[in-house]
């Protein structure tokens, strides 16, 4: 394996960027916490998605190189579950509140297998051809989004109101906090529970792979050019409604609407 290029930038800062990159001689990949929807945190200093993005690169290093998708998927569940277990987290209430859950997703490519593994949201580039694997709930969620602040911006609203405080967002968000019971049933996430392996989807590896988070709109197979659409959406469509509907958008002292991750290699 060889990584020809990678970068990782949090839309607000390094620190509490919930994006991360894992690589060791047998894998690489790339892991995106979940952004919170909840106040509780298992770690007091730390938002519950970088946390669980650091325990998954971690483990993602330390994982056998013959391991197969599902023993993986199975040994990261094991991973989060632990966790929980040390800190005396109460199993049945994350039972019930899914978004107080270390959430993640992850997609992984394994040199042994020759395989890349996709748990949950997230997208990647197989010889130029582009992989995705959205969430069943997020387009339309955006969508939702898209027109309750399209239509506050034609009552004379300002753009700019919508950076301090996105309304859009607090429409949808009972919506998008009830979405996350639908965590490893209808779609799959590393959050210490069982995941549907039905749900995870496996592709054969080629020659040349992207591997990125969400955070790239769209997805090009050089980071230059990946970056260069990320600022042409960014400057054209901040609030992520028209060109390309999300269920955030850039707010005002951030430097993008998401974090994000991209890393290229040849396998």
């Amino acid at each position: 394996m060889q990584i020809i290029e990678q970068l990782i930038i949090g839309k607000h800062s390094q620190e509490t960027c919930e994006d991360g990159i894992a690589s060791s001689n047998d894998f690489i990949a790339v892991i995106d916490g979940s952004t919170s929807k909840s106040p509780v945190q298992i770690l007091p200093d730390m938002h519950n998605g970088r946390y669980a993005m650091l325990l998954v690169a971690d483990l993602i290093q330390k994982t056998d190189a013959k391991i197969s998708c599902k023993d993986f998927c199975k040994k990261a569940s094991e991973s989060i579950l632990n966790i929980y277990r040390e800190k005396k987290v109460d199993l049945k209430r994350l039972e019930k509140y899914p978004t107080e859950r270390l959430t993640a997703s992850a997609i992984i490519y394994s040199r042994y297998r020759k395989e890349i593994w996709m748990i949950g949201d997230c997208q990647c580039l197989i010889d130029g051809k582009l992989y995705t694997n959205r969430k069943p709930a997020e387009e339309i969620l955006a969508s939702k989004r898209s027109e309750y602040i399209n239509k506050d911006l034609r009552k004379k609203r300002k753009l700019i109101d919508f950076q301090v405080i996105d309304k859009g967002r607090e429409y949808i968000l009972p919506a998008l906090k009830a979405s996350c019971n639908e965590q490893n049933i209808s779609y799959a996430v590393i959050d210490g529970f069982e995941i549907p392996t039905d749900k995870v989807k496996i592709l054969r590896a080629g020659r040349e792979v992207v591997l990125a988070s969400d955070g790239y709109p769209l997805l090009a197979s050089t980071l230059d050019e990946s970056e260069k659409l990320l600022h042409e959406q960014l400057k054209n469509d901040p609030l992520c409604i028209n060109s390309f509907k999300a269920t955030k958008g850039l707010m005002k002292g951030n430097v993008s609407f998401d974090d994000r991750a991209y890393v290229r290699f040849l396998t």
